[in-house]
Formats: C-alpha cells, sequence, structure tokens
C-alpha cells in the first residue's frame, strides 16, 4: 500500500477501535518483542476463529485519545523487518508478519503490523504459549477455542481421496515395477524371493498401502500414474518444474509419475566434480557439487509435505552455486530446527496416505532423521549447511549449497572431525554473516580458538589447526535435555529399589549444566523430579523433608 492507501486504513481501524482483531499500543523508542509476540499469537488465533483475512497491531497511537502520537520504534529499516525472522522462530507453528507498514503522517510515524490469520486447524503459540483476546486485554487461549481451532484440521487427506473412474491402467507399468522391487528390497526379510513380484497388481497395490479396498487414489496416481493420466487429478497441477537460472537458462516441468520422474529431474542438474585441497595436503579431495542422497531426500520431502490444495507447483532452481527447493504448504509440525539434531519424531503429516505409501517404497522415513541426515551429508564433504526459508506466503524454501562460502569453514571441517553438530551450525551462521546470539555458544567457541572478531561481527579464526579440544567443557556448559537426567534417575532407582534427594543430587549434580549456580541447580531438581512423579514414572514413599523416591508401580 501506498502512503495513501496506508491513511486511510489507518483511519478505518481507527473509526472501528480496539477489538479481537485490531490492537493499538503508544510505543516510543522500544517495545518488547515478546510483547509483540505475544500479541500476534492472540490476534492471529482470534483472527483464524472469525475467519478475518488479517488483524493488526499498530504502533504509535495513543490509547486514551484515539490519536497518532508517533513512533520512534526500530527506525533502521533492516532492524524493523528483522521483527519477521524473530517472530517465525519464537512461534508454533512457524509463521510471520505478512507485512510490516511504515506510515509517515503529519502527526507522527506509524507502524501497522500486517498479521495473518492462523493456519487453518493450528492454533498458533508464543514460545510454547497459546494467546487470545479478551475485549482489548491479552488472555490465554481457552480449551474450548484451541479445540474449535484444531477441530477444523478434520477435512480429510487430499491424497488419500479415490479417484473416481481410474484403475490399473491408468498407472505406469514401470513405475509399477520399480515400486514393487522397493517394496521388496525394504521387506528382504519379510517376504521370500520372488513373493512381492508375483502377486497380483490389486494385491501390491493394497499391501504398499497406495489403494484403498483396491480402488485407486490419488496418492497412487502421484507415484505411479501415467504421464497422460495426471487429468485425473485436474484442477490440481501436480507438477515439479526444474529451472536453470544463470548464463545458461533453461526449464522442464516433471509430472506423474513421481516415483521414476524425481530421478529425471535429479539427472538435468550440472552435477561437476569439485577439488578440495585441504591446507598443509598434497593431494586434493574430490566431491561432487551436490550428493544425490541429499538432493533426493529434499526433493521427496517437497512430494510429502506438498499442501496440494493450494494448487501450486514444486519449484526446484538450479543457480550456478546452489539449488533452491520450493513447496507450497507452512512447515506442518514445528520448525527445521527441530529436526536437525535427529531426536524428534514427527507425530503429524499433512499428507499421512501419501507419506506412508512412500514410506513403503523406500522413498522417506517417517522417523524425522531425513533433515538430520541432509546436514551430516553436508558436513561430511566439507560444504556449507543447508538453509531454510519459511515464506510468508505458506511456503517452505531449502537452500543446498554446491560451492565453498568461507574456505576457513571447510578448513575446520578438515581438521576438526571430532566436531559437535551444535558447533558447526554456529560456525556455518558465522562464515553466512548471520547473527549469532547464543552467549554460551560464543563464549565456547572463543574458548576453543575458532572464532575471532567482536559482536555481531565474527569470523572464522585463521588458526583452526591451534584450536583446542574443549568437547567436554562444552557439554559442562550446554547441560543435556531433561529426558538424559530422567533415564539416569530411572536406572538408578531400577538398581538400588530408593534413593533420596541426597542421594539423586549426588547423581546428578556434576552433570547439570555449569551456567546454574547451587541454587539453580537445587531448583532443576525439583523440577525434574516433580515432572517425572507427574507423569506417574517415580513416587515418593516418603515425607516431604526425608524424601524416599521408588519407580511408580
Amino acid at each position: 500500500m501506498d502512503q495513501v492507501q496506508l491513511q486511510t486504513c489507518l483511519d478505518q481501524l481507527i473509526a472501528g477501535w480496539e477489538n479481537e482483531v485490531v490492537e493499538f499500543k503508544s510505543v516510543g523508542d522500544s517495545y518488547s518483542t515478546s510483547e509483540i509476540g505475544k500479541y500476534f499469537s492472540a490476534l492471529s488465533n482470534e483472527a483464524n476463529l472469525r475467519s478475518h483475512e488479517r488483524a493488526w497491531l499498530v504502533l504509535g497511537i495513543d490509547n486514551n485519545t484515539r490519536r497518532v502520537v508517533g513512533s520512534s520504534y526500530r527506525e533502521d529499516h533492516e532492524r524493523l523487518h528483522s521483527l519477521k525472522h524473530q517472530i517465525a522462530q519464537n512461534t508454533t507453528p512457524s509463521i510471520t508478519l505478512r507485512e510490516i507498514h511504515v506510515l509517515d503522517a503529519h502527526e507522527g510515524r506509524v507502524i501497522l503490523l500486517e498479521i495473518p490469520p492462523a493456519p487453518q486447524g493450528m492454533p498458533i503459540a508464543w514460545n510454547g504459549h497459546y494467546y487470545a483476546r479478551a475485549g482489548e486485554s491479552l488472555a490465554s487461549l481457552s480449551l474450548d477455542k484451541q479445540d474449535e481451532i484444531r477441530a477444523q484440521s478434520g477435512v480429510s487427506d487430499w491424497t488419500a481421496q479415490v479417484v473416481e473412474g481410474a484403475s490399473v491402467g491408468h498407472l505406469d507399468p514401470k513405475a509399477l515395477e520399480n515400486a514393487r522391487e522397493a517394496f521388496s528390497r525394504k521387506y528382504t526379510n519379510r517376504f521370500e524371493d520372488g513373493e512381492v513380484m508375483g502377486w497380483s497388481d490389486e494385491v501390491f497395490l493394497n499391501r504398499a498401502k497406495l489403494t484403498i479396498e483396491s480402488r485407486i487414489t490419488r496418492a497412487a496416481l502421484l507415484l505411479l500414474g501415467r504421464p497422460e493420466s495426471s487429468h485425473l487429478l485436474t484442477p490440481h497441477p501436480v507438477q515439479m518444474t526444474w529451472k536453470l537460472e544463470g548464463p545458461e537458462r533453461a526449464y522442464e516441468h516433471f509430472g506423474p509419475p513421481f516415483l521414476l520422474n524425481t530421478t529425471a529431474l535429479y539427472q538435468k542438474i550440472r552435477n561437476v566434480q569439485l577439488r578440495l585441497l585441504p591446507e598443509d595436503q598434497l593431494l586434493a579431495i574430490e566431491v561432487a557439487k551436490y550428493d544425490q542422497k541429499i538432493v533426493m531426500e529434499a526433493l521427496h520431502n517437497c512430494i510429502t509435505h506438498q499442501d496440494y490444495g493450494r494448487n501450486g507447483r514444486i519449484s526446484f532452481i538450479e543457480y550456478p552455486d546452489r539449488l533452491v527447493l520450493e513447496n507450497e504448504g507452512d512447515f506442518f509440525e514445528g520448525k527445521p530446527a527441530d529436526y536437525i539434531a535427529g531426536n524428534k519424531t514427527p507425530r503429524r503429516y499433512r499428507n499421512p496416505f501419501l507419506a506412508q505409501a512412500m514410506v513403503e517404497l523406500n522413498m522417506i522415513d517417517t522417523m524425522g532423521y531425513g533433515i538430520h541426515e541432509m546436514y551430516m551429508g553436508q558436513r561430511r564433504r566439507y560444504f556449507p549447511m543447508p538453509d531454510y526459508d519459511l515464506g510468508e506466503a505458506a511456503s517452505v524454501r531449502m537452500t543446498i549449497h554446491g560451492k565453498i562460502v568461507d574456505p576457513a569453514f571447510s578448513r575446520m571441517l578438515f581438521q576438526n572431525s571430532d566436531l559437535l553438530l551444535d558447533e558447526v551450525l554456529a560456525l556455518d551462521r558465522v562464515q553466512k554473516k548471520l547473527p549469532l546470539d547464543d552467549d554460551a555458544m560464543i563464549k565456547h567457541l572463543r574458548r576453543r580458538n575458532l572464532i575471532e572478531g567482536r559482536k555481531p561481527n565474527f569470523y572464522i579464526s585463521a588458526n583452526i589447526a591451534a584450536a583446542v579440544d574443549a568437547k567436554e567443557a562444552y557439554i559442562h556448559t550446554r547441560g543435556q535435555d531433561d529426558k538424559f537426567y530422567s533415564a539416569l534417575v530411572l536406572d538408578y532407582l531400577q538398581k538400588y529399589q530408593s534413593a533420596s534427594r541426597q542421594d539423586l543430587n549426588k547423581l546428578l549434580w556434576d552433570k547439570l549444566s555449569d551456567v546454574l549456580d547451587d541454587e539453580q541447580k537445587e531448583n532443576k531438581m525439583s523440577n525434574l523430579l516433580t515432572n517425572m512423579r507427574r507423569a506417574g514414572k517415580i513416587t515418593n514413599t516418603g515425607s516431604r523433608r526425608a524424601s524416599e523416591w521408588k519407580i511408580a508401580e
């Protein structure tokens, strides 16, 4: 919107004054990002419940006089728009502001934060808490409102729908043969040699979860359908588009069968061999510009998580130095960062029927290891880590780098094969000139002589070979998660039947983060035991002062 349109919009908002989807704030040069996040959650959830296309948080308006008073909040353009990234980092599921509008009104500067409604079926949380409006005030999102939003996800799985008039004849024979072979390899210990190949098409498709009671589904047509059968999925453009950008330009569309055409798309990539020469070594290391396993994992993820109801296609853009893959739909559960360590298993899929069929054909797993393996694969190749961008238009964009960004980063991976993944991720941010805000990690990297410079202008140390091995120190600084501590407590109680609080303190004290002081460690222990008791894992058979902990029966 231009300034005239913004002024008209503001006048309309002031005329209607505050309600469940509009909030005005008189803000000077600073305002808590946490408070903005709470209002984002509340206004987004209320916009969903009231079927509004947007909600507004307006800064620079006096609540009492309803007049423009102006705001100097984040006058630097880049700093103001970095608010989008901060919102995306702390919302679940991860979404952000649709737009940040700045109106230079006669009375002063006004900032209009345009907030999208919560996605269908998914209430928005800020730092794990769901917010709503109670009149003009913030409140917790009540359970009945949460249920109302979540009930919106009761729509059927698009990929599980049976396609009327479709038959086995609409499936590609080569794709069907490859599917049998993939299924047979996956279950090689379950079925005798040749058994799967001897099944009828009807039996195989049912066993591979591609059909429902022998009826062809959209998932079956996506993965195995003949190219000329794609009209059965109209009006949805089930396509993957490869596009070459750079000195040469080209493109090609790939439709069903996706089981075969993901490989055909991969073969379009200019995947040359690169020679990397580690410092102080005479022999170069040769690696492919792109690793096939990483690229195919990313492409299969796009197919699995695509929101086909949005009538978009999967985009695969090849630049001279990187690949960019984009699919329609928000990141469905959690954030990419949740899966990098390989510890999170998704509970839900946007297309569960398609996901299960792809598991049966050995195209993906459903344990959440795929993203972790992509990061580890790039690490083993001494390349920059992949980047995720959760687009503003409900899309997910992933970048796979095919070029060294900072030679110091690759030398660091050459010479320090024992680096923890957290360290590699932090150093990857340093080489890409991205902010590094974890103070404990910054101190740790300095202690290991891995980074130099002053915040925020860090750079990877040239003296990598002199870096000391401080892995143990880092673990003591970072600590572990509660699952680790709970497992130790349960192992102890299984062996010794019972334990006092002093026994458990002695067991865990030195394993808690060194960042915590004694009082904080006491609180940590109390919270851990309380949570385990509430979860029904342990019970206190003693008194409050003289506790005696045992495994709950």
